[in-house]
């Protein structure tokens, strides 16, 4: 079963995302900050991250920045999940790392298989 870090400041988006994931059958794993979000990330060992760009303290693009340069955590499919749709953006989000981008507000009709789609390619890519 694929585990997913929710890591979002707005507790309403954490509890949306998380419930339409749990739904779909994955175990999900929330933390409001990047601080909280490094600890569980240690002991979770997450297959996915869902990361909010916005953060307060450290923002979600120097976390993904932190966690790609690490040996431990470089593996981990991390998938930009934010209000920032302007122009360039999405760019921003890959160059730090992200392997996929998802703007808010999102869908929960197709939030999962957004995701599926994102993993898919990403695999495909590292074939």
């Amino acid at each position: 079963m694929l585990s997913i870090l929710i890591i979002d400041d707005n507790p309403v988006n954490l509890k949306l995302v998380s419930e339409v994931l749990q739904f779909e059958g994955y175990k999900v794993a929330q933390a409001p900050d990047a601080e909280i979000a490094i600890e569980t990330i240690k002991h979770l060992k997450p297959s996915v991250i869902l990361m909010d760009i916005g953060l307060p303290g450290m923002d979600g693009l120097t976390l993904t920045k932190k966690l790609k340069a690490n040996d431990e955590t470089k593996n981990i499919c991390i998938i930009a999940l934010t209000a920032f749709a302007m122009k360039g953006d999405y760019s921003k989000a890959i160059e730090a790392g992200c392997d996929g981008y998802i703007s808010k507000p999102i869908n929960t009709r197709i939030l999962p298989k957004q995701i599926s789609e994102i993993l898919e390619s990403r695999a495909k890519l590292s074939d």
